[in-house]
């Protein structure tokens, strides 16, 4: 009576999801070790020259922001949100995708669960992920900013 185990079991959705933030997980990690390589080894030349990126590292992160602005990109605002897109060809912003890679698996998780819910019947856990992927796309998209 005491001795039955009770064996956790998945639905196809956690197994579903949970593969495909190990997938994310993994490609992120890659491409860091990638992106990484290609900063340090200087074939991608960064905007911040490696040698003198330390003496940035004592400033706040808006300090630093104006600090760049002003001694290498001369743009007319600083570099906020996702206009490090615009130096996606440099070393040191090249990092930036697999961090972005990682940040937005699980919006692409949640969206991948959202038709087996469906098709279930689970339409409250269905709502719940579409509500999830439309709040964390907004989060990631900067339209909430507040305070910039």
């Amino acid at each position: 009576m005491g001795n039955a185990k009770i064996q956790p079991t998945a639905t196809e959705e956690q197994l579903l999801y949970a593969s495909l933030l190990e997938k994310g997980m993994f490609l992120g990690l890659i491409l860091l070790f990638v992106t990484f390589g290609l900063y340090v080894s200087g074939i991608m030349t960064p905007v911040i020259p490696l040698e003198r990126i330390s003496g940035y590292w004592n400033q706040s992160a808006h300090d630093y922001l104006v600090a760049i602005n002003n001694d290498y990109l001369q743009w007319d605002h600083l570099p906020l949100g996702w206009s490090w897109l615009k130096l996606i060809g440099r070393g040191d912003f090249i990092n930036f995708v697999p961090v972005a890679i990682l940040s937005g698996v699980t919006i692409f998780c949640y969206a991948a669960i959202v038709p087996g819910l469906f098709r279930r019947g689970d339409k409250a856990y269905a709502f719940i992920a579409i509500a999830e992927v439309v709040i964390l796309s907004l989060a990631a998209s900067g339209l909430l900013a507040v305070g910039h």
